[in-house]
This record gives structure tokens, sequence and C-alpha cells, in this order.
């Protein structure tokens, strides 16, 4: 079985699992040698009103979720606490908007190499579940769909 047939069935039975939350097309930007962080990507889509509190991968020291803004004429990343999944809307975790810093890498991530990420989600009944994601690592320099 591949890599990649492994993942997509992995993400697959995780979003069947939850019903209510489903991840699709997750990716990791690759690194180089030295560099301790890394974006990830992916679509999240709820049928109920939900919030991403955050997430953890093996593959790094932490997970954080991040947004892009502009203020005046600079572009500024920060940290947020959650970010809302509103029912029914595909919330993009892209580059240049809100995306996902895994912080403090354990070893660079090369094209081809698959990250598990557990993602920390809220329910609006309060319900706190894990949805377990396999990201596939695609090339430094890309942007966004292969």
């Amino acid at each position: 079985m591949t890599r990649a047939f492994l993942g997509v069935a992995l993400l697959a039975a995780a979003a069947a699992a939850h019903g209510q939350v489903e991840a699709r097309a997750a990716w990791v930007r690759g690194t180089v040698r030295g560099q301790t962080t890394a974006g990830a990507y992916m679509e999240l889509t709820s049928d109920r009103r939900a919030s991403l509190l955050g997430a953890e991968s093996p593959a790094a020291g932490s997970a954080e979720i991040h947004e892009m803004r502009m203020e005046g004429n600079v572009m500024r990343m920060r940290a947020v606490p959650r970010l809302d999944l509103p029912p029914g809307k595909t919330v993009e975790l892209k580059p240049g908007g809100h995306h996902m810093m895994l912080v403090d890498l354990k070893r660079p991530l090369k094209k081809g190499d698959l990250v598990p990420i557990r993602l920390k989600v809220e329910l609006g009944d309060k319900t706190i579940k894990t949805i377990q994601v396999v990201a596939e690592v695609r090339e430094l320099a890309a942007t966004g769909r292969p």
C-alpha cells in the first residue's frame, strides 16, 4: 500500500468516525536542514457549530493555530486561541491566511513524508473531539493544491 493511499484511507476513516467535523487535503510544507518550523494546511468542514482549539503532532514539539493579516502595509502573523468552524462552510487553512505552525520540529520534513496531526475540536455542546489527520509533505516552495 503506498504512503499516499494510506494517508487518504486514514483521513477518510477519521472523517467517517467523527461525522461532525471533516479535514481534507491536508499537507505540510517541506523544510531545509536547520529549519525548526513548518506550515500545515488543510480544509475543515463541520456540520454543526464547532471550533478548532489546537493541535499536536509527534513531528513537532508543539502546533499552533496562526492567522496572517495586513496591518497597514505590513503582513503580520500571530497565534490565535481558537478558530471558529461555521456549520456547512469550509474553513481553509492556507498560506497567507489561517494556518497551523508546527514548532520545534524533531527532524527536517522532505517531500513525500507523512505527518500525523491530531486536531482538538470543540463542538457547540462543549464536547471535545480529537480528529486524526495524516498530512503529506510537499516541496518547500509549495503554495497550495498540487
